[in-house]
């Protein structure tokens, strides 16, 4: 049963120039367990599909549900299950790691004794303990991208969604956070929904890759898959299929992602 399904899902943004169809209509089935790729050029509506999905933003079309609970019905449910983070984090630089955490605890109502040894095991799986009484403002990008993380998964989430997880990271801290997210998948059951511009990433990462273009879906499929329908071969690059699929390039590595 999915743990994640959607039927016509879109979002309208009204503007002094007229409505702006964001996203027009998403059709989505994520299955308990896999790691999905969100892929699509910049303004594909991404984002704005996460920011549904996590309840930040209501949608003004279609249906949801996420691990058994109705988006519009229950969005409380919803929270409840999901983890969201962000393209720009919301880590305070000014906190220590221990203290994020513990802060993160206690904002999902746990004790304080609970939300203190909550964060001694997050920063354990995630190789942040001996980080615990340095201020985020010392970190590196890798180690705030972990922070961001375990703070996403203080109440232990059965779907966690990634927006853009490895931007501006160099290689060695992509390949860390790589790693993390096969672990959160192969030892703890969690449902990863992350949305990226690296095309090797997804290639590498992604059970399965849903590209969205102008705010609908246009493809699906295994990256195998993806490549030997639009591309003609299982050996062709995913960057082949993805062209082949949107007629446009994705985003150069070192571009800024929109917000949309």
């Amino acid at each position: 049963m999915p743990i994640i399904s959607t039927a016509g899902l879109a979002q309208t943004f009204q503007t002094p120039s007229g409505p702006v169809e964001a996203v027009r209509s998403i059709d989505l089935t994520v299955l308990p367990g896999e790691i999905v790729g969100l892929l699509g050029p910049n303004g594909a509506g991404k984002t704005t599909t996460l920011r549904m999905l996590t309840t930040l933003l209501t949608p003004t079309g279609g249906s949801a549900t996420v691990a058994g609970h109705d988006l519009f019905d229950d969005p409380g449910g919803v929270r409840e299950k999901c983890g969201y983070v962000a393209q720009s984090g919301g880590i305070d630089p000014q906190l220590t790691v221990r203290e994020e955490l513990v802060t993160q605890g206690r904002l999902y109502r746990l004790g304080k004794a609970e939300a203190i040894a909550r964060a001694g095991e997050l920063a354990r799986e995630l190789g942040l303990d001996e980080l615990l009484d340095r201020r985020a403002v010392t970190l590196s990008g890798g180690q705030r991208r972990r922070l961001d993380i375990a703070m996403g998964l203080t109440h232990r989430p059965a779907v966690l969604f990634l927006d853009e997880p490895t931007t501006g990271l160099d290689p060695g801290s992509r390949a860390d956070l790589w790693d993390l997210v096969r672990r959160l998948r192969d030892d703890r059951g969690t449902t990863v929904v992350l949305t990226t511009h690296y095309l090797d990433e997804a290639d590498a990462l992604a059970d399965r890759l849903v590209v969205i273009d102008r705010g609908t879906v246009v493809a699906k499929g295994t990256p195998d898959q993806l490549k030997v329908t639009h591309a003609g071969s299982a050996t062709a690059s995913l960057q082949e299929a993805f062209l082949a699929i949107t007629g446009r390039t994705a985003a150069p590595a070192d571009a800024a992602p929109l917000t949309v």
